[in-house]
């Protein structure tokens, strides 16, 4: 099987039929229809079922309880039949010939080594482009497409799954949330990408969504967030980009429980205390939020 198409959802049975009637007008059959419920209590599990009688596509539903998207999606890179793994909010959906651009890009990118996946554009449900337009089929990885060609948003990253497979989200203990960019930036140290144009994604950013709480969810889950931004200032990317992130280091450390000692062992660079003050006056305007 070509293409898992990997759904996480919590409590969003009303919006699921959307994501199933855009599978339904796929022009591509080559592909699953992953779901990993986690933990909803309306009637998702019902809704699904639904689906899975009429027999139409081919649908795998499970369910965990409430631990976070970062675990779902661990649970559903081991699940996946397909060789590459597309993952589709339960608020989103796909453009009718979004798989075919994806298969067609999947076949281009064999011409070149060491690709771990292709990413393609994201659209709004009005259809104009999250980002402004980057070189056609341009090799490079999830950081320097950022910091080198200062390419900002999301994009609809599709990584091939046994590259997710090698690298696991950490599942951190009374954390439900881990950034992606963390694990997108370790793959970058290993793998490239070939990115495209072509809209395959089309994106709702509904107001009890990740994206509308991000600071919230983020104090919430401080060692994840300190992770992610520790490793990000390790890496070459600009020097800004590497104060930013030692500020936000700090910002979310303040809602740990870890003693200042402790903090210090995820710096490699003393550039990262010089920014405590700022990344501490942060965390104090999080706080009046």
């Amino acid at each position: 099987m070509l293409i898992t198409v990997f759904t996480p959802t919590y409590n969003r049975a009303h919006l699921l039929k959307r994501v199933y009637k855009s599978l339904l007008q796929q022009q591509m059959p080559d592909f699953e229809w992953l779901l990993i419920d986690d933990g909803s209590t309306d009637a998702t599990e019902n809704v699904v079922r639904s689906f899975i009688v009429e027999g139409k596509i081919a649908i795998k539903y499970f369910k965990q309880p409430n631990l976070g998207k970062h675990v779902a999606i661990n649970k559903g890179v081991l699940e996946a039949q397909g060789t590459y793994f597309l993952m589709l909010d339960s608020d989103d959906y796909l453009p009718v010939n979004a798989l075919l651009i994806l298969k067609e890009k999947i076949e281009y990118a064999k011409q070149f080594i060491n690709i771990g996946g292709v990413v393609g554009r994201k659209t709004f449900v009005n259809k104009q482009l999250i980002l402004t337009k980057f070189k056609e089929n341009t090799i490079s990885n999830s950081l320097d497409i950022r910091f080198k060609y200062n390419v900002q948003g999301d994009l609809a990253e599709v990584f091939k799954t046994a590259v997710l497979k090698d690298f696991p989200f950490p599942e951190i203990e009374n954390e439900k949330f881990c950034p992606e960019a963390l694990v997108w930036n370790r793959i970058a140290q290993k793998y490239d990408l070939l990115f495209f144009n072509e809209a395959i994604y089309v994106a709702e950013y509904l107001p009890d969504g990740l994206t509308h709480n991000i600071v919230k969810i983020r104090m919430q889950a401080p060692f994840a967030s300190m992770l992610h931004y520790a490793e990000l200032a390790n890496y070459n990317v600009p020097l800004l980009i590497k104060l930013k992130s030692a500020i936000n280091f700090w910002r979310f450390s303040y809602n740990s429980s870890l003693s200042l000692l402790q903090k210090m062992k995820y710096i490699k660079h003393f550039f990262y205390v010089t920014m405590l003050p700022l990344g501490f006056l942060m965390y104090l305007n999080d706080k009046k939020k």
